[in-house]
């Protein structure tokens, strides 16, 4: 049976990595994009209809691209990962513990996103502007890690 699957994942294995790479792409723009909505709801008067919208914004940004988009990336990059068996290279280690990071980091905008939706949130314009570096920063070491296989 698992022969099968690693079969089944090597033939298709162009089309795993085409819907990872849009996946990928997806998630990363709205993880950029994300904090930079919250610098500018930063600014506004709680219960104005700016304020508002932003919040539904934000709600169908984690929603409809941010969330599903990270679960697409998960499934097609595990399935390849499975399917070259990369789990015994450094690179690959590393990558993995980044992509990990990048996935608590959209836990941490998920949870200020909520508060937001209640009208709690406790940063400032610019602290969001400082954590928008986190997922580039993730992204710039995994994209290296994965094209350089330096390790």
């Amino acid at each position: 049976m698992m022969e099968q699957i690693n079969i089944f994942l090597s033939e298709h294995y162009s089309w795993l990595l085409s819907l990872h790479i849009i996946a990928v792409i997806s998630w990363m723009a709205g993880m950029l994009y994300m904090p930079r909505l919250f610098v500018y709801h930063t600014r506004l008067e709680i219960g104005s209809d700016a304020s508002e919208m932003f919040k539904e914004m934000e709600l169908k940004l984690i929603r409809v691209i941010i969330n599903p988009a990270m679960i697409f990336a998960w499934i097609f990059g595990l399935s390849m990962a499975f399917g070259q068996d990369l789990w015994g290279q450094s690179w690959f280690q590393l990558k993995f513990i980044c992509v990990i990071l990048m996935s608590g980091f959209h836990g941490f905008l998920s949870r200020w996103r909520k508060q937001f939706a209640r009208d709690e949130n406790i940063h400032t314009e610019k602290f969001y502007r400082l954590v928008n570096e986190i997922p580039t920063i993730l992204m710039i070491i995994i994209v290296f890690l994965v094209i350089m296989k330096a390790f």
